[in-house]
């Protein structure tokens, strides 16, 4: 740690290219002056964020060198910076990008911060080691007038698998996409709005009396099985921190899920929270050990 508040101290005005006047430049001026971030500038060109990123913000942002660039497979770059490919590269290009002026001091303190894309970036500490997701934070607190630069050794990338889809390629998660295909609502948690799902593992379903998922999946079932499953969803991406700020979340079914704190363990209603933050292209999902129920009338 005493190394990274080194490299903390020495790099404000380090970043290849830059003098005193970067703080009298904005985000893109800076990097475009240091002359190794090429790709990254003709990329917010290409996707139209220029203007955006020299707003007044203020803006974090992750910056990757040409070098990082270089490192993704070969044609990649040629691909997003094709105009059909727009909104793509906007989204990757997003997810570098965190509101607010965040000094490394900060960065290193938290374990995620959420991007302009929407989704959060993990943040990892391990002893003079950074990393936002997998790059390495190579130079910090960048200062920019309208906030900071902190560059980054790879391109980092969003989530663009949508919730079912991330669920699937988990392989944990068989019985409750059954069980949202019988209740019709996969293209519920397929589509463009963001949702926080509060997802039980199919161990979980297993708690169940005997023949109560056999029950539940009949076509004469179909809304019970709905109902069941909407109290498990909370509209919009609500990140485990927020989740436990707020203490309660209103359902897709109607009521309310509790969220609390005991023994240092995380609880939705008396589900245990067992792992938390895992971002998909329309929202988020926190692991349950058991099926929640909704409160009957």
């Amino acid at each position: 740690m005493k190394k990274f508040f080194a490299l903390v101290c020495g790099a404000a005005l380090s970043l290849a290219g830059a003098t005193a006047s970067a703080f009298e430049k904005n985000i893109v001026d800076t990097a475009v002056g240091a002359g190794n971030f090429k790709t990254l500038a003709a990329a917010l060109t290409a996707a139209d964020l220029v203007d955006a990123v020299k707003g007044p913000g203020p803006f974090t942002v992750f910056a990757p060198t040409d070098e990082a660039f270089a490192k993704l497979p070969k044609g990649t770059v040629e691909t997003l910076l094709k105009p059909e490919n727009k909104a793509k590269l906007a989204a990757i290009l997003k997810y570098h990008v965190v509101p607010g002026k965040v000094m490394a001091k900060d960065v290193v303190t938290v374990k995620g911060a959420k991007s302009l894309n929407g989704q959060r970036i993990d943040v990892k500490v391990d002893g003079s080691k950074v990393m936002v997701d997998g790059a390495n934070v190579t130079s910090t607190d960048i200062a920019c007038s309208n906030g900071v630069i902190h560059v980054i050794d790879s391109v980092i990338l969003p989530s663009d698998a949508n919730i079912p889809a991330v669920a699937d390629k988990a392989g944990a998660f068989k019985t409750l996409l059954a069980a949202a295909k019988a209740a019709g609502l996969v293209d519920a948690l397929s589509g463009n709005k963001d949702l926080t799902v509060f997802a039980p593992t199919d161990e979980a379903f297993a708690k169940l009396p005997k023949g109560t998922v056999e029950g539940l999946l009949k076509p004469e079932n179909k809304d019970k099985l709905a109902g069941i499953l909407k109290y498990h969803v909370v509209e919009g991406r609500v990140y485990s921190e927020d989740a436990l700020a707020a203490k309660a979340a209103k359902t897709l079914q109607g009521a309310s899920v509790k969220i609390s704190v005991k023994d240092g363990a995380a609880f939705v209603d008396g589900a245990k929270i067992v792992t938390t933050d895992i971002d998909a292209s329309n929202g988020v999902i926190h692991v349950i050990d058991s099926v929640i129920l909704p409160p009957t009338k």
